[in-house]
């Protein structure tokens, strides 16, 4: 498998969303917006995907502008097109009709020079189920600690 480097991470998409499939996508992107992405210089926070006229689409993701590339610039949070095979687009376009479900990116990353995204299809989190999932987390990390201190005394 083709080596991947994480360019940015949406880590509020997890906690704010039940991811129950991922998959992956190129990202169409102009010369000096893939620059910008190879800088790292991407924030996926508030970014949502679509399906429109067929096609998938990545809104409001921003890529901070390419300093040497002076007017060939576009704006940062423009939308753009993602590429998958038609079939996935379809399947992901049934399931966001069903109620409550959304289109999600998890990370973007390049693969072998090129820009891809990571989507994911969730389910939108109420409140509580936020705080169970925290309570969940921090009752898991006091057993891990527990475990490990055990360890260090049993060990000596």
């Amino acid at each position: 498998m083709a080596e991947r480097e994480l360019v940015a991470l949406n880590r509020k998409a997890r906690h704010d969303y039940d991811i129950i499939e991922t998959y992956d996508a190129g990202v169409v992107l102009t010369g000096t917006e893939i620059k910008s992405v190879r800088a790292h210089r991407v924030n996926l926070q508030d970014a949502f995907a679509a399906v429109e006229r067929g096609e998938l689409w990545l809104f409001n993701m921003h890529i901070s502008p390419y300093e040497p590339g002076s007017r060939d610039n576009p704006t940062s949070r423009r939308t753009r097109k993602l590429l998958m095979h038609k079939r996935e687009i379809n399947r992901l376009l049934g399931r966001t009709v069903e109620k409550g479900l959304t289109i999600v990116p998890l990370k973007i990353y390049l693969e072998r020079g090129y820009a891809k995204v990571e989507l994911g299809l969730a389910r939108g989190r109420r409140q509580y189920d936020k705080r169970e999932a925290i309570a969940e987390r921090e009752a898991r990390r006091e057993v891990d600690r527990a475990f490990a201190e055990r360890q260090r005394r049993g060990g000596e």
